[in-house]
Formats: structure tokens, sequence, C-alpha cells
């Protein structure tokens, strides 16, 4: 992932993206440089327009959170606290049966 921030990094501030100036990015950061790992950045890169690949590229989108039908109230926290109690407790039932199986 870093190698893919120095480039963004590089592209930002106009910068020529060769080997030699991600690899010198790379080290200022602290990074420990794979040569082979540069090379086939910088030429997976070739013929690539950054801009228009940042353009292009998909935006993660906020869910929204389901709703309650119509003339229905939201369940509130408390009813939700006790769903997760009753189904913690319905597990350990389980749990336990299990362990009554092995011991006869």
């Amino acid at each position: 992932m870093e190698y893919v921030h120095a480039v963004m990094l590089l592209h930002a501030a106009g910068k020529k993206i060769d080997e030699e100036s991600l690899t010198n990015v790379l080290k200022a950061a602290g990074v420990e440089v794979d040569e082979a790992r540069v090379k086939t950045l910088i030429s997976a890169l070739q013929g690539v327009n950054i801009d228009e690949a940042i353009k292009s590229a998909v935006a993660p989108t906020a869910v929204a959170a389901p709703t309650a039908p119509a003339g229905e109230a939201p369940p509130k926290a408390e009813e939700k606290k006790e769903e997760k109690k009753e189904e913690e407790e319905k597990k350990e039932e389980e749990a336990m049966a299990g362990l009554s199986a092995l011991f006869g």
C-alpha cells in the first residue's frame, strides 16, 4: 500500500513517476524498498492516466439504515439488548446440552 501512496504523492506533486523517484519517496518514509515491487508497479503504470483512473474510481457509498414499516416505531436500544441477551442465553443452553451429551 505504501508503494501506491508514494505514487499518488508523486503525482499530486507533479513529479515524474519513475523507479528512482518512487524509491526515494519510499526511503524518505522509512520503508524498506523492494526493487522488484518498484519495477513491477512502474511498468504497470505505463500508459495509465492517473487523473482518469481517479475520476473513474468507484467511490464508496453510505448505506442507509433500515427503516421500520409505516406505523411502527423503530426498536429501542433496550429491546435490542434484551434480544441479544436472549440469544446469548440460548447459545449457552445449547452449549451446555452438548456438554451433557459427552458425559452421559
